[in-house]
C-alpha cells in the first residue's frame, strides 16, 4: 500500500474511532438527582441571619449584619419529590445595618420580586437560592454614587449547602451572582460577578419545638 494510502486509512480509522467515542459520551446518561422530603409539611419557617452578610463586586465589599427572609414547606405531598429538589418560595430578603469598605460611602440594600430556595439530598445536602430579575439592588451615597443590580438580565441561581440542626443552618460560601455595575468614579464598573458569604439559622415558626429539616 502506498504511503499516501496508508495515511488515508490511518486517518480514515481515527476519525471513525473520534466519532464513535463522541457518540459514546453524549449517548451517557446524566446521574439522577435522588428524593428529597423537607419537614415538617406546610410549617412557616424563618431564616435570620447569623454574624454577618458580605457581598464583594470588584474591590469594594458591603457588609450587613441584620437580614431576614421567611417561607413556608410545601403542604404534603409537595414537599417530597422521588427525583429532585424541593423548593419553596421565600419573602425578599431584608438586608440592613450595612457598611461599606469605601470610606465615605453609606450602602442601601432593597430586594424585590418572587425568590424561591430549594433543597436537595444528599451528601452534602445543597441548596439553592433564586434571585429574580433585578431582585436585589444595591446603593451607595456619600463620596461614590454607585448601583449594583443583581441577577440583571434573568432569575440567578446562588449555590449554598444545608444543615440539619436545632436550628438548621443555610450556608453561602463564596457563591457568585451575577451583577450590573453602574456609576461614576470609585465604582467597580468592570464587575460582572459578585461574591457572596452569608450563614442563615433556620427556625419553624408553626412549632418552635419541632425543626425544619431535609432527608431522603
Amino acid at each position: 500500500m502506498s504511503r499516501t494510502r496508508t495515511a488515508l486509512a490511518l486517518g480514515t480509522a481515527a476519525a471513525g474511532a473520534i466519532a464513535l467515542a463522541s457518540i459514546t459520551a453524549s449517548a451517557a446518561p446524566a446521574p439522577l438527582a435522588g428524593s428529597t422530603t423537607v419537614t415538617p409539611a406546610g410549617h412557616d419557617f424563618k431564616a435570620v441571619l447569623s454574624g454577618k452578610a458580605t457581598l464583594k463586586a470588584g474591590s469594594v465589599t458591603v457588609t450587613c449584619t441584620v437580614s431576614v427572609s421567611t417561607g413556608t414547606v410545601p403542604a404534603a405531598p409537595g414537599n417530597s419529590n422521588p427525583a429532585g429538589p424541593v423548593s419553596s418560595p421565600i419573602s425578599p430578603p431584608t438586608y440592613s445595618s450595612c457598611t461599606s469598605s469605601m470610606p465615605g460611602v453609606t450602602p442601601t440594600v432593597t430586594t424585590s420580586g418572587a425568590w424561591a430556595v430549594s433543597m436537595q439530598d444528599g451528601s452534602p445536602i445543597t441548596a439553592t437560592m433564586t434571585v429574580p430579575t433585578g431582585g436585589l439592588v444595591l446603593k451607595t451615597t456619600g463620596l461614590a454614587s454607585c448601583t449594583v443590580t443583581a441577577a440583571p438580565t434573568a432569575p440567578a441561581s446562588v449555590a449554598g449547602a444545608w444543615a440539619n440542626g436545632s436550628p438548621s443552618s443555610l450556608t453561602f460560601t463564596n457563591a457568585s451572582v451575577p451583577v450590573k455595575v453602574t456609576g461614576g468614579f470609585g465604582c467597580p464598573t468592570s464587575a460582572t460577578a459578585s461574591v457572596f458569604n452569608a450563614v442563615y439559622k433556620v427556625s419553624d415558626v408553626t412549632d418552635p419545638a419541632q425543626d425544619i429539616t431535609v432527608g431522603p
